[in-house]
């Protein structure tokens, strides 16, 4: 995007913005593309201490077997930003691609774990609780296969509806989310136009609803709709107002609209690589940013946490020993409460309590999964907090 104005070849388009080469650059200016709303910080910063050091030369094994860098794999997994905090202080600092620390990137399905997040501030006010069936906010959804479950049920997606979230498919639900959104071109006869129309039209059901953990996007616009009813306000205007301002936020984020002006609950989020930080150094502090209880604590514990029993998604390994998904957090341990916020593409906000460790990784991965890119990113965290001399996750 060089030169004024940029050769046509170089300008991103509907079918290639989220592609490489483009992706290195409209990953963080997602507001030059799309519509957005601001979700706005407040006046006073969470400041973040500081202690650097130098981790590019760090060996380790990678997701391969064979050892490789901190700095290698920061190149190989096509980093756009790193951070790492350890007792709340930051020690390793990366940008690449023209990341800036005031640049605000798009977090991709990490904004699955804000809204779960707000979940959490509502429900302890009463607003709204877990056993709620979702047609008490939202009765359009009595029309849909998503009768009859509750609120709970959908956070840890565990509905009965189908949805199909293969990625490689571009006829797949999950492709329909994107032509809703506006993101990808309209295919000919095809007609959504807004989130909550491609919701209404999901009318089969495949098995009961808390039955196992599904992984769906979709379940996170549903209780975006859930949290708009109940509060009567939009989602940029909650993450602004039980979020970012009494968290301390250093610069506003955003968050992508679709056509009907709504907030992509499932992965509409941009925000800067610090402002992610603190977000994940508050949910390794149980809920409190910058001295001050934003968030329950049972809430942050519960979702570190999960029913591995139900965790066993065809899509994602099936069954493994220790994993979960609870409340729109991934959990890798049960045991030891450590959990992440993962987003297609290479994000990740990681909260492991047993190190006092906080990451966070902003990435252009040319496919939306990989699981060895993020083999070797789990491997080059694990690496980190081992020489950090603190008790490892197990």
């Amino acid at each position: 995007m060089r030169g004024f104005p940029p050769p046509v070849e170089a300008r991103p388009t509907l079918e290639t913005w989220d592609r490489n080469p483009f992706s290195a650059w409209s990953f963080h200016n997602m507001r030059r593309l799309f519509p957005t709303a601001p979700i706005a910080r407040g006046s006073k910063v969470w400041a973040l201490p500081s202690d650097p050091r130098n981790f590019d030369s760090l060996k380790f094994k990678g997701s391969s077997g064979s050892e490789t860098t901190v700095r290698a794999v920061l190149d190989s997994t096509q980093t756009e930003g790193f951070i790492l905090l350890h007792r709340g202080r930051i020690l390793f600092e990366h940008y690449g691609n023209g990341l800036q620390p005031s640049s605000p990137h798009i977090v991709m399905s990490v904004t699955k774990s804000f809204v779960g997040t707000l979940f959490g501030i509502l429900e302890e006010r009463g607003v709204l609780r877990l056993n709620d069936p979702l047609t008490r906010f939202v009765p359009e959804l009595a029309r849909t296969a998503y009768d009859g479950a509750t609120i709970g049920q959908v956070l840890d997606m565990q509905s009965g509806v189908r949805f199909n979230e293969d990625y490689t498919d571009p006829l797949s639900d999950a492709a329909r989310i994107d032509w809703a959104l506006g993101w990808k071109p309209l295919p000919p006869g095809e007609s959504y136009r807004s989130i909550d129309q491609l919701i209404l039209s999901l009318t089969t059901r495949e098995r009961e609803h808390g039955a196992a953990f599904r992984y769906r996007s979709i379940e996170t616009d549903v209780l975006g709709w859930v949290i708009a009813r109940a509060t009567q306000s939009d989602l940029a205007t909650l993450l602004s107002q039980e979020l970012w301002q009494p968290m301390g936020m250093e610069f506003d984020a955003d968050i992508v609209l679709d056509r009907a002006g709504v907030g992509l609950a499932d992965g509409g989020m941009s925000a800067t690589l610090r402002d992610l930080a603190r977000f994940g150094q508050m949910y390794l502090d149980d809920g409190v940013a910058n001295g001050r209880t934003i968030v329950p604590a049972a809430w942050v514990r519960a979702s570190r946490t999960g029913d591995p029993e139900k965790f066993n998604d065809p899509a994602f390994g099936g069954p493994q020993p220790g994993h979960a998904y609870s409340r729109q957090w991934w959990v890798r341990n049960v045991a030891t409460g450590t959990a992440m916020a993962r987003g297609i593409h290479g994000q990740l906000v990681y909260v492991d309590p047993p190190r006092a460790l906080v990451a966070v990784k902003l990435s252009s991965w040319p496919t939306a999964r990989n699981l060895a890119l993020l083999g070797d990113t789990m491997a080059m965290i694990d690496a980190i907090g081992a020489s950090l001399g603190d008790r490892p996750h197990t």
